[in-house]
């Protein structure tokens, strides 16, 4: 009964008369400045979480969850290797590989790059190779003498080259360029750079900068035979069911190959990304926040305002047998009204304009003639939007905790208020 009593009296100030509508419209104020607080933290961190993840799938999707690399040199008998590491309990697929850097030269510039050989029958068990070839197939590395060469055309070896490589050297498709080796080779005038002349039978396209730029694969017994590593591999990637049990799965690989392999799973060979995204990710958290707390100080300043109009409502009150706990409650229910319709405003605000980001930002590109998000600097084709449900709810835990903290000092005052004395110079 005392609840009805205090919750009816609480509504009543929010709905204020005619002569009063400049309450009403502070309330109306304060409850748009959370909805505003609100819908801009969960859109922004919606955001950034669709960022993240779709950057954790260009990751995945490029390099293996797990590479198992041998300290002193090459694995020599890896299809034993892998055979043990296919036995652990997550493991899904294995692929050798050979990895080196090298001089990529052609007639219009020279660059270095990132030269991996491969094995085309299990590389797209592994990664997404495959899927992110744009010219080509994987069987064009086995089979380098394709359809549309000039019969007088010299047959050699394939490579794939990425989007981004291509287009700074000015390659196309078929084109020839040649490899050289830091390594070199020794001859009878001494050291000299080993060169090879290769066809690019393949051009991939993995959606970020760093590989499509810098990355070129070739047919794994070329790359043996280029590097003069015999029959050893650089190491071998694995592919698990689980990416996010990667590290777990890494250490059950160190522990049954032995302490002379080494095994680095995704996570710990992009640290320094991830880190640096999150720690961002939490910084904006926490200017976002700083919004709903200055919105927090409009709640304030209408409870102050409504005490100092209902001091001698509040002196009746207590003259009437109110406690001061019901009268602190009255106003604490006050503040929290709008809290909790900004907090709900808010967040189908925040979802709304979330799943339509991408809309919004057509819209401003062609009302004012920008580009929100350069394809050539950010590499996505849409603006993801991605926000977990344990996100929203501490959101809205935040803005309601923030929300009834406001409510205490305008409402303790209340409670305070000597009747006596307001009665005589109200």
């Amino acid at each position: 009964m005392k609840m009805k009593f205090e919750l009816f009296v609480s509504l009543r100030y929010l709905m204020a008369k005619r002569k009063q509508a400049f309450f009403s419209i502070i309330t109306i104020i304060s409850i748009i400045s959370v909805t505003i607080g609100v819908m801009t933290l969960i859109t922004v961190l919606g955001v950034m979480s669709g960022f993240e993840n779709d950057l954790k799938e260009k990751i995945l999707g490029t390099n293996a969850h797990i590479r198992i690399f041998k300290f002193d040199k090459g694995i020599e008998d890896y299809p034993s290797v892998s055979s043990q590491i296919t036995k652990i309990t997550g493991v899904m697929a294995t692929t050798p590989f050979v990895y080196s850097e090298a001089m990529l030269s052609s007639e219009a510039a020279v660059s270095g790059i990132v030269l991996l050989g491969i094995n085309p029958e299990t590389v797209g068990q592994v990664t997404n190779l495959k899927q992110n070839l744009i010219r080509g197939s994987l069987d064009n590395l086995m089979h380098p003498a394709l359809p549309g060469l000039s019969p007088h055309a010299p047959i050699l070896p394939g490579i794939f080259i990425g989007k981004e490589l291509a287009k700074i050297f000015g390659l196309s498709y078929l084109d020839e360029v040649t490899v050289i080796s830091p390594l070199g080779e020794q001859t009878p005038m001494g050291m000299v750079p080993k060169m090879k002349k290769f066809r690019i039978v393949g051009i991939f396209d993995s959606g970020m900068y760093e590989y499509d730029s810098k990355w070129a694969y070739i047919f794994l017994p070329t790359a043996q035979q280029f590097f003069q590593m015999g029959e050893a591999v650089s190491g071998i990637e694995v592919k698990v069911s689980d990416p996010y049990k990667a590290h777990t799965i890494a250490e059950a690989i160190e522990k049954k190959l032995g302490f002379s392999f080494q095994a680095r799973d995704w996570m710990e060979m992009n640290k320094n990304l991830f880190s640096a995204l999150r720690i961002e990710k939490i910084i904006m958290f926490i200017i976002l926040v700083l919004i709903i707390l200055v919105a927090s100080f409009g709640i304030i300043s209408i409870l102050i305002m409504v005490v100092m109009e209902k001091t001698s409502d509040i002196a009746i009150m207590k003259t009437m047998g109110a406690k001061a706990s019901s009268i602190m409650r009255i106003f604490m229910i006050d503040g929290l009204v709008i809290g909790i319709f900004g907090t709900i405003l808010g967040t189908i605000g925040g979802l709304s304009l979330g799943e339509n980001i991408q809309a919004v930002a057509n819209v401003l590109e062609k009302r004012f003639h920008v580009t929100v998000f350069p394809p050539d600097v950010y590499y996505i084709d849409k603006i993801p939007f991605q926000i977990s449900l344990a996100d929203i709810t501490l959101i809205m835990v935040i803005t309601l905790a923030i929300s009834f903290l406001a409510t205490v000092f305008p409402s303790w005052q209340a409670s305070r208020l000597d009747p006596a004395k307001a009665l005589r110079y109200g």
